[in-house]
């Protein structure tokens, strides 16, 4: 059977790890979980009470297409309690999740052979939709003499654009945004005539200043969010975007025509996830502790060079020193000492081999115990 170009897309290369992972507890090994950005947490106790009553009390049936009004106005709210920002429930659209959500704007912004931007290293998952839309990607390249984040000198450097996507806090290495530079940023949007697709999933888990939205430095930005990170609710696959007032037509019809609707039980339980913020940034404090023994327990293990991890639950480090590609030290680490870990050429197809990606949203115990089997390793082999 003929297999059609856009499926032909690198896999997600974590889900390989995964997928390696479980293969090693099936047959009886032992594994330390800092391949996978999920939290370990359960949903807030008050989304948990809220799904199970609208397990008896709800029909369940479809949603509108762009989600229940009260939670397009809960999220409306949301934006003024948190930002102090005016957002109408008109401009909120309900998804499955932030990656379906991605597709969406795509589809409703770019047509094919359009030039859509994103830095490098960056989420492998919007890399490979682009391709697979037939977009031309083109990738910008962040490092540790622009912070990791992208400076408009580099993004002039990348030529006329139609999009740009921006993650703050970052997937795989952490870093958030300041205000500065979001509005940097923005404003060559602006000036440029590209449209800001600003990933703001991690928001709420930051460990030094809020993190700034593009909301607050452009009417024309589109906001891809999700209740997976922060409210703790990866399984329940909800997310939503907030974008300008014209946008929201003809997304409406292309998730009518491409998804029907959003879970309505996530979508109830979630009605209560924004009055949890005690529940949830008690988690939040949790992964500040996680990093603070992850970072100390590879620079014991020799691995210094990182990213500035002051957002999301990541290190992303450079593991050149050591001798071999990360994939092939990854693979070695899961082998031997039972530690899976994502090789970098997931996020920089070009230069990832060079580089690592560490999750610490499992235990502090797990995360202790994975960095003294790496320094045992290191210091042993």
């Amino acid at each position: 059977m003929k297999e059609s170009l856009r499926s032909q897309v690198p896999p997600f290369y974590v889900m390989e790890v995964m997928k390696a992972a479980a293969s090693r507890e099936v047959s009886g090994g032992d594994v330390l979980h800092l391949e996978v950005g999920q939290p370990m947490t359960p949903a807030a106790s008050r989304v948990l009470e809220a799904a199970r009553r609208g397990l008896t009390t709800d029909r369940l049936g479809y949603t509108a297409a762009t989600g229940l009004v009260a939670l397009r106005e809960r999220i409306g709210r949301f934006y003024g309690e948190r930002y102090g920002l005016d957002v109408s429930p008109d401009r909120v659209v309900m998804t499955i999740g932030a990656s379906a959500g991605f597709v969406l704007v795509c589809l409703a912004l770019f047509d094919p052979g359009d030039r859509v931007a994103m830095t490098v290293p960056g989420y492998s998952a919007y890399r490979n939709v682009l391709t697979a839309l037939g977009l031309d990607l083109v990738e910008v390249t962040v490092d540790a003499e622009t912070r990791f984040v992208p400076s408009v000198e580099r993004l002039e450097r990348a030529g006329p654009l139609d999009g740009l996507v921006v993650a703050s806090p970052s997937n795989p290495t952490g870093v958030t945004l300041t205000a500065a530079e979001m509005r940097a940023v923005a404003e060559f949007c602006s000036n440029s005539g590209a449209v800001l697709i600003s990933d703001e999933i991690y928001h709420g888990i930051e460990y030094g200043e809020r993190a700034a939205s593009a909301l607050h430095f452009s009417d024309s930005a589109v906001v891809v969010q999700s209740f997976s990170k922060y409210f703790s609710m990866t399984g329940w696959r909800l997310g939503w975007l907030v974008v300008p007032p014209e946008m929201f037509r003809p997304l409406e019809r292309l998730a009518q025509n491409l998804f029907i609707a959003p879970p309505t039980i996530s979508q109830l339980g979630a009605l209560e996830a924004f009055d949890c913020t005690e529940e949830l940034d008690a988690n939040v404090a949790a992964y500040a502790e996680r990093r603070g023994v992850l970072v100390a327990g590879l620079a014991e293990a020799g691995i210094t060079r990182i990213a500035p991890p002051d957002g999301a639950f990541y290190v992303y480090a450079d593991v050149s020193h050591l001798g071999m590609d990360s994939p092939t030290l990854c693979g070695r680490w899961l082998e031997e000492i039972g530690v899976a870990a994502t090789p970098g050429i997931d996020f920089d197809p070009q230069h990832g081999d060079r580089w690592v990606r560490f999750s610490y949203s499992e235990s502090t115990a797990d995360i202790a115990e994975a960095v003294r089997r790496l320094k045992e390793w290191a210091t042993g082999r």
